[in-house]
């Protein structure tokens, strides 16, 4: 068999061209993987680096904690705990599929619905499965070593005494420390934290291998210790809940303040609600009805409408006014009492409450005089508390008003206040015309006030109102074993659809002790009670005796009524 290439032969000529053309080739090639490796390694080396740290690099956020709410001794109102979130990769999830209903179990999650919500979003690097679990479960997940599944530390914010401080502290964000409501609002920016950052390198199942740099350091939020005293919040709540509850009333607040310094040692609140259970957040539930809510405050008005006639030098304790025949016509308005009183002192008039007597010693006053009396105890402004939502109440100039405005003024309609407001004209009484702003942060020395009363009409009127809680007086139930109190009832029909409502009420009581030299103002104001007493004195003033009298032992606050104890009544301290 003859081969078909027998018979070729090649010439040098023909084995030095193929050998040159093997040997360009191989030259070629070595040009090529040079110049290639020239152009990586240094033309494109920003750019591999970049495509590297984008796949491997990450930028971490590092939390800071949201600073804490104190009452003014230091015990803790509001706190962020750590707590830990789940979230997943899908894609990195789904390579795993057989691991989900452990993964649903260790969540507490049904296995169905972590299923959808895995494969709705394979085209996502990022979904939460589970925000705020405590460290302890979530530890659970993270043993399971489950591709995907990572955990990120945040935190939640905790308050400790619930309802008792709701109204007054408000709440952030649920997912997020961003204040919306109360302390928390009004103070964010001093409160809030600012994260931080830091640029690491992850391995493919985003384990931080390495930290590379510092981007921005956290910084934690500053905590703010408030005027509260927790001792004495605890004491108000209590009382007023009870009282509320007693008789069928459809809210309520009691505010404490100190008269030295203006800040508020209480404010609470009914019906409350648990900052820390989110299911009860409703509008209608955690407005704080002590700064926003606005009354026409009644007789609680009268000592300061008495003020204005003090001032004035036409009037005073013992002067006599004619109340008779027991009611007084104003115009086309009859204004009556219950009781025709006859001739009493204006004394009598504040301690019986006589709208008759009121009436007509306003009628004698100028209404300038009457307005600039008002507007000096701080109606018709904000208190200064900062508070978010805080109302101005309404004071209409004295330039409006008719005769019949200026009467009804007298005796506590045609105005319009928040129980704030009312405190703090209390608290400047107390102070002897001395009228602070009202504070929500403790302070450490007594604050600057505005004399708007001179010190001996102030001392006048409270020597006045004693006799209000005398055992003569409309208040009597507000009196307290070994002090003097000085104070006023009130009690005032709702406004319903543009007319006064006949069986809708607010009962209110106002007042300062110990009297011979005030430490403590309290204002108490519940809403429509239902049962049978209705009255400033038989519904508020029992709640001011009981707050009070827990206020000024747990203050060291000494009795000055000693001295009108009956000889029978044993007074025996502690040891």
């Amino acid at each position: 068999m003859i081969r078909r290439d027998e018979g070729k032969h090649f010439s040098p000529e023909q084995y030095r061209g193929r050998l040159r053309f093997v040997l360009g080739t191989l030259v070629l090639i070595a040009t090529g993987l040079v110049a290639r490796a020239v152009d990586l390694q240094l033309l494109d080396e920003g750019f591999l680096e970049s495509q590297g740290d984008a796949r491997f690099t990450r930028i971490a956020k590092l939390t800071a904690n949201r600073g804490g709410i104190y009452d003014r001794n230091g015990e803790p109102l509001a706190a962020s705990m750590p707590v830990d979130t789940v979230w997943a990769s899908p894609p990195e999830v789904m390579k795993a599929a057989d691991q989900i209903p452990r993964l649903a179990e260790a969540l507490n999650r049904d296995k169905r619905w972590l299923t959808q919500l895995i494969t709705s979003n394979l085209d996502r690097e990022f979904v939460y499965l589970v925000r705020h679990m405590r460290p302890s479960d979530a530890a659970q997940v993270k043993e399971l070593k489950i591709p995907g599944v990572y955990l990120q530390r945040e935190y939640q914010r905790f308050y400790p005494a619930g309802e008792v401080t709701g109204h007054l502290l408000g709440f952030t964000k649920k997912y997020e420390d961003i204040g919306q409501e109360g302390l928390e609002l009004a103070y964010d920016r001093w409160l809030g934290a600012e994260a931080g950052a830091k640029r690491v390198i992850q391995d493919r199942l985003g384990r931080t291998v390495e930290d590379v740099e510092s981007i921005r350091a956290p910084h934690p939020g500053s905590d703010l210790v408030t005027s509260i005293d927790l001792r004495i919040q605890y004491l108000a709540y209590r009382e007023l809940k009870a009282a509320v509850q007693e008789h069928g009333a459809k809210a309520g607040t009691v505010i404490v303040l100190d008269i030295e310094t203006g800040e508020v040692l209480a404010m609470v609140n009914q019906p409350a609600y648990n900052p820390n259970d989110r299911d009860q957040v409703a509008a209608a539930r955690y407005r704080n009805r002590a700064a926003t809510d606005i009354f026409e405050p009644g007789s609680s008005i009268k000592p300061f409408i008495a003020a204005a006639g003090v001032a004035s030098g036409r009037y005073h304790g013992n002067t006599i006014i004619d109340t008779s025949p027991g009611y007084v016509q104003v115009g086309i308005k009859r204004i009556p009492d219950h009781n025709n009183l006859g001739p009493v002192t204006l004394t009598t008039i504040l301690a019986k409450s006589s709208n008759v007597g009121m009436t007509k010693m306003a009628m004698t006053l100028p209404p300038k005089s009457m307005y600039d009396m008002l507007h000096a105890f701080g109606f018709g402004e904000v208190t200064g508390s900062g508070f978010p939502g805080e109302s101005a109440g309404l004071l209409n100039e004295y330039s409006h008003w008719r005769k019949i405005g200026q009467a009804t003024i007298s005796y506590g309609y045609g105005l319009s206040v928040t129980p704030l407001q009312l405190a703090r004209a209390y608290a400047t009484l107390g102070a002897y015309g001395v009228k602070r702003p009202v504070t929500l942060r403790k302070v450490d020395e007594p604050v600057p006030g505005e004399q708007v009363i001179d010190p001996r009409v102030a001392k006048e009127l409270l020597e006045m109102m004693e006799s209000v809680v005398s055992t003569e007086g409309s208040g009597s139930r507000a009196s307290l074993i070994g002090y003097r109190v000085a104070g006023k009832t009130g009690t005032a029909w709702t406004a319903d659809g543009g007319a006064y409502s006949q069986d809708r009420r607010k009962a209110s009581f106002g007042g300062v002790v110990p009297a011979s030299h005030p430490r403590l103002a309290a204002l108490v104001v519940i809403d429509e009670p239902s049962g049978k007493k209705y009255y400033g004195g038989d519904v508020a003033a029992p709640v001011f005796a009981k707050v009070m009298a827990g206020a000024l032992r747990l203050m060291g606050v000494p009795p000055d009524g000693l001295d009108r104890l009956p000889a029978t009544t044993l007074v025996q301290a502690n040891p």
